[in-house]
């Protein structure tokens, strides 16, 4: 899965750098889609823009931590998905910090496809959000561990019934 995703997000960009002019976006669809390009040297929605290095090195420790520690533990199909999708997104935008301009930790993310009142994303991220709601589905709906085993259910606090009264004792006001 990580193959395949990093595959189509560098296909892609690369097709969008070499067909897409910034200045005269391509309308799609009956407008629903716009392929715009922009390079992105910040994180979500363009934020940080000046921590691209950052963000480049916090990449890496997520792709090195998802690979090294969360791959050996997966016994489920669709845990195996999420994170070869984490993988793909993480590593598609990782690679334009390394290699894109203006340098190596700096290069700036190519982000291309909009939708109507939507930041421009790219594969990789749509690789990210596909993952995340994967992860919610398996974790928090069907409560599937990364072991493939369902989750023990998680306690929830019973209240516990009121105390039975005794015919002499004050109760609150009866309305008879």
């Amino acid at each position: 899965m990580a193959v395949i995703g990093v595959t189509l997000d560098l296909i892609t960009k690369v097709m969008a750098v070499a067909w897409l002019n910034p200045a005269d976006p391509v309308h799609l669809l009956g407008g629903l889609l716009r392929l715009q390009l922009v390079r992105n040297p910040g994180a979500a929605f363009s934020l940080g823009e000046n921590f691209t290095p950052v963000f480049a090195v916090l990449s890496a420790a997520v792709l090195v931590g998802v690979v090294l520690f969360g791959v050996r533990r997966i016994g489920h199909t669709g845990w195996a998905v999420a994170f070869g999708l984490v993988s793909a997104g993480v590593a598609g935008n990782l690679i334009d910090r390394l290699f894109r301009a203006p340098g190596p930790l700096h290069g700036h993310v190519v982000d291309f496809l909009q939708l109507p009142y939507w930041p421009i994303f790219n594969v990789a991220d749509m690789c990210i959000t596909a993952a995340a709601i994967l992860i919610i589905v398996l974790s928090v709906i069907k409560n599937i561990g990364l072991d493939g085993k369902r989750l023990a259910p998680t306690p929830r606090t019973r209240r516990d019934p009121p105390a039975e009264r005794t015919p002499n004792e004050p109760g609150p006001a009866s309305t008879d």
